[in-house]
């Protein structure tokens, strides 16, 4: 089992969205990095926890706990002609971009990214790496751990 963190901008999708979404599910749609795309296609698997991250907003934080509900298949918005997440290289024989969906645990307390950044425990996390974009990144057993019992 992996743990990952994925950041979605509550204008999108929510956690109380995702929590109001028919059998607590979204598809995680629109990724268009190679980075986590492969996180995504190659190494997800059914059953690996997910911190649900509200990013792109007043205060960004870890917002609820998920699950990887399906392994990846080919995102439907590409094929989409005039789409915002259109890309004309992809084909359904040949697709570029890849979703898995994420299905709700449960909501938490907001850890927020000023306190996860005063945590000297979670220093490593790394989200909180200089530079670091990605909208997934993986998560170690440890700092998993650490912060489901922040979130208890």
């Amino acid at each position: 089992m992996r743990y990952w963190l994925m950041k979605s901008e509550p204008s999108d999708v929510s956690i109380d969205d995702l929590a109001g979404f028919e059998n607590q599910t979204v598809d995680w749609y629109g990724v268009r990095n190679y980075q986590a795309r492969n996180f995504m296609r190659d190494q997800m698997q059914v059953g690996d926890g997910v911190l649900f991250y509200h990013s792109n907003c007043d205060e960004p934080g870890i917002a609820g706990i998920a699950e990887v509900a399906t392994l990846a298949y080919p995102d439907r918005l590409q094929f989409i002609e005039g789409h915002k997440y259109y890309d004309p290289k992809a084909t359904p024989e040949n697709p570029r971009w890849f979703n898995v969906d994420v299905k709700l645990v449960r909501k938490t307390r907001l850890l927020s990214l000023k306190e996860m950044r005063d945590t000297p425990a979670l220093e490593s996390l790394r989200i909180l790496q200089r530079g670091n974009r990605l909208s997934i990144t993986p998560v170690d057993p440890r700092d998993w751990a650490f912060i489901l019992e922040q979130l208890k």
